[in-house]
């Protein structure tokens, strides 16, 4: 009896050890399968320049979009989106959106690429920059001899040659100063020590729309200057996350229709993060959709400005523009957006 009972506790013993076992056995291979290998692929870190009044990065985050599309993001804002091209010279952001001049700026300079467009090459686009300029000054001929503030590696030199241009008034006929944001811009003009500046932003333009000494006298769209806007990023950056700057890509055009969607849910969303007010986050978005892709338009509005850029000296060394087009990551990811052919 005594023989029978070790025996089945023996049995009992080992039966509890195999469970154990393949307890065990189950989840190791539970673990490896999430830490790597042949399981699910980490998400893709990507840290993005932004400015505070671009809402499409700031959705793509708060809604998840990035997240589904396995990209890990943060975001870091800004004064201008040219300060966030720049970023990438220092390692500082992985992936910037510009206007053609920085982003032109950028690839002139080395191994940097435009990987998408993101639209805005429109009448409509342009008619939300608004030259706002000192009381006494009623006419563009009025601006001859002034102090005129443009924002420091920005498109807005060579907004004012064009605009100049057409008045019949030379560059050397004002004083150009250079500011690091729209805010100085606003202060400087506000106080007298600038005569006239552009801005962008309902935020911006009802605040001095009701400061006195100050009038609207144009926009941008009585210009023949149009404003394309690039993502750009480094190439051996792109070169080793191809399949994530898709996915990025992706994700940052599902944002684009999602904030056009549900503008009242943006406009609180950017109100709580950046205090943005809501009315003029409901005003800008239906004049700033975001369209990511590359199409025709948005080459030759790239390659209308390279060539002032280089005309002008502001590059030194003209270059191939179609060397500096990575758009394979685009074409895999959203193959229909892309209409343009080298």
């Amino acid at each position: 009896m005594t023989r029978s009972w070790y025996s089945s506790a023996l049995l009992l013993l080992s039966l509890s050890l195999l469970l154990v076992l393949a307890g065990c056995s189950s989840k190791g291979d539970a673990a490896a399968s999430a830490g790597g290998g042949s399981g699910a692929q980490k998400a893709l870190k990507i840290r993005i320049a932004d400015i505070n009044t671009n809402p499409t990065f700031r959705v793509a985050l708060s809604k998840g979009i990035f997240q589904s599309h396995g990209i890990d993001a943060e975001i870091i804002n800004f004064g201008t989106p040219a300060e966030g091209v720049n970023a990438l010279f220092i390692k500082q952001v992985d992936v910037a959106f510009g206007a053609d001049f920085p982003v032109l700026n950028a690839v002139a300079k080395g191994d940097y690429s435009i990987i998408a467009s993101a639209g805005q090459a429109t009448d409509q686009a342009a008619a939300v920059w608004k030259l706002y300029a000192r009381d006494e000054i009623r006419s563009a001929a009025d601006l001859k001899g002034k102090n005129l503030s443009f924002l420091r590696g920005t498109f807005l030199p060579y907004l004012w040659d064009e605009y100049l241009k057409e008045q019949g008034i030379a560059l050397s006929d004002v004083k150009l100063t250079g500011q690091g944001a729209f805010d100085e811009a606003f202060i400087a003009l506000k106080q007298g020590d600038v005569d006239a500046a552009w801005f962008s932003g309902s935020a911006l333009t009802d605040k001095l729309a009701a400061l006195e000494g100050v009038h609207e006298l144009t926009d941008m769209s009585k210009t023949p200057v149009r404003l394309g806007m690039g993502i750009v990023a480094a190439d051996a950056y792109v070169q080793d996350h191809a399949e994530g700057i898709g996915a990025f890509l992706a994700a940052v055009d599902e944002a684009s229709a999602y904030v056009q969607a549900h503008p009242q849910e943006v406009a609180e969303l950017m109100f709580k993060e950046v205090k943005q007010p809501k009315e003029a986050t409901l005003k800008d978005l239906p004049t700033n959709p975001w369209k990511v892709g590359f199409t025709q338009a948005a080459y030759d509005s790239l390659a209308g400005q390279k060539k002032y850029m280089v005309d002008t000296g502001i590059i030194a060394q003209d270059f191939d523009l179609n060397s500096k087009l990575r758009l394979e990551p685009l074409k895999q990811a959203l193959p229909d957006k892309v209409t343009y052919s080298k």
